[in-house]
């Protein structure tokens, strides 16, 4: 086996068993020293039409360090029997990232009577374990060692499309920061909401746009629309949370 945590659209465990249908263990946990950012490119957004280049709504989350141990964030575990094919399902679908492996521990009152009387819901993880984290890459890191160095991967995945940077947009910390994919972050949100209120409450505030300052929950008041867009209909199911 091995554990993956989830942060993002990996919070819905419908998501997660598109690419993982024999996943086991499925619950939340709490990990240290993370946050999440929307502040990098994913092919999967442009081939599905859902990327807004001209408003520039066209961002996927990914987890970095904070540099504050104490500082938490809200995820779902699960566990995937091992297998070659296991594998490399999980880096064709993360291929962007940056794998870390990070401890994670079980999250207080979830699970319980008392968590669910109160609504914080879900089902914790009941002892600590170790899960590997998707978290931030650079474009040079990627292209060598994601792409082994072969430019036509790279233009494959991304340069047919016009993206020529992944990571390291030089209008982050501008007025020009890339902003989240609309769809995507309605869905991730959802997804939030349904296994609790801790996990809904952690996405939204422990969760930052690229300039690392605007929390989401404060770009959601800016917002409020996104929650209510449906996305095309041939992506509902996918992006239904």
């Amino acid at each position: 086996m091995f554990t993956v945590a989830g942060f993002g659209s990996l919070l819905s465990e419908k998501s997660a068993r598109t690419t993982f249908p024999d996943l086991e263990n499925f619950a939340v946990a709490q990990i240290r020293g993370y946050r999440r950012v929307f502040a990098h490119r994913a092919p999967i957004f442009y081939e599905r039409g859902i990327a807004n280049r001209e408003t520039r709504e066209e961002s996927s989350l990914s987890c970095e360090p904070t540099g504050d141990p104490e500082s938490t964030l809200t995820v779902t575990c699960f566990d995937v029997p091992w297998s070659e094919e296991a594998v490399a399902a999980f880096v064709e679908r993360e291929h962007e990232f940056r794998f870390n492996g990070v401890p994670y521990m079980p999250l207080k009152g979830q699970g319980t009577l008392m968590g669910t009387l109160f609504g914080v819901g879900g089902i914790s993880r009941p002892t600590p374990g170790m899960a590997v984290l998707c978290t931030r890459y650079s474009d040079d890191e990627y292209k060598s060692v994601r792409c082994r160095g072969d430019a036509s991967e790279f233009e494959r995945r991304y340069g047919r499309h016009g993206v020529t940077t992944i990571w390291d947009d030089p209008d982050i910390g501008s007025e020009e920061f890339i902003l989240p994919c609309r769809t995507y972050l309605r869905h991730c949100v959802l997804a939030s909401q349904k296994i609790g209120n801790a996990a809904k409450d952690s996405f939204l505030d422990h969760t930052y746009l690229a300039d690392r300052t605007t929390k989401l929950r404060i770009y959601l008041s800016r917002n409020p629309t996104i929650l209510f867009e449906q996305p095309p209909e041939e992506l509902a199911e996918r992006y239904g949370g």
